[in-house]
């Protein structure tokens, strides 16, 4: 995985998305969901062309139920989009890379 995406969970979660200066796009993924592996680079891709801009983060929904929870994820992979720890949209499923990007800037 690419180092510029960050990978979030329930320990780092408040820092890096509720408390985060930036806008932060968060991928709720999980290992054995097949448009999860189809999406992946494009969420890469993102935090390369976004870096400074906005953070790109991944959520492995089976090791943090509780967030998955919280947030109502029913469906993966569901793309959010916090800014000031508020969520602003929310896409679910495979989504092309210019309508992810246009949720940021």
């Amino acid at each position: 995985m690419a180092g510029k995406v960050c990978i979030v969970n329930e320990s780092n979660w408040e820092q890096e998305v509720l408390n985060s200066d930036l806008p932060v796009l968060v991928d709720f993924w999980a290992p054995w969901c097949g448009p999860c592996r189809l999406i992946a680079p494009v969420i890469e891709e993102l935090a390369e062309e976004l870096e400074g801009k906005a953070k790109i983060c991944k959520l492995n929904t089976d090791e943090n139920p509780n967030i998955a929870m919280k947030y109502g994820i029913r469906a993966i992979p569901t793309i959010m989009v916090f800014k000031n720890g508020q969520v602003v949209d929310t896409k679910v499923g495979v989504q092309p890379k210019e309508v992810l990007k246009s949720l940021l800037i």
